[in-house]
């Protein structure tokens, strides 16, 4: 039995706004031009979290940073597409943040006197001086 193949119109959604450039003139590398944005506003972030913990500006800082931005806008890209805008990708992330969560810390618990000494009571301080006056 001969599979029968079904094309579908998913085709049409796949089609990505890419700036391929001029002829014989284009980047080597494949980017939709929300990728473009998407890194400009991570790569500020980026060199902003450098400078506030205190890494100077020099070329290795900047190239980190230039990586760094590469791998996170990367992620960001594959979870970006005609189905889920970025603007759809950060309310979901804002929601998930500020959702509510289950509480797991414990507020009270079984009381348990094992650590307090017991012995006698301390006397304040003025009448252990007072006492020690008189003796001399």
């Amino acid at each position: 039995m001969n599979g029968v193949l079904v094309r579908t119109d998913d085709e049409v959604y796949r089609v990505d706004s890419v700036w391929l450039g001029p002829p014989r003139a284009t980047f080597p590398w494949r980017a939709r031009y929300v990728s473009y944005g998407v890194g400009l506003l991570v790569m500020i972030l980026v060199m902003f979290v450098q400078r506030r913990v205190g890494i100077g500006l020099d070329f290795f800082s900047v190239a980190w940073a230039l990586v760094l931005t590469v791998v996170v806008t990367r992620f960001l890209g594959q979870r970006i597409d005609y189905e889920r805008p970025l603007g759809q990708v950060v309310t979901l992330f804002g929601h998930e943040v500020r959702g509510p969560r289950r509480r797991t810390a414990v507020a009270g618990g079984p009381v348990r006197s094992g650590h307090v000494r017991l012995g006698s009571v301390v006397r304040p301080a003025h009448r252990r001086k007072g006492r020690a006056r008189g003796a001399a």
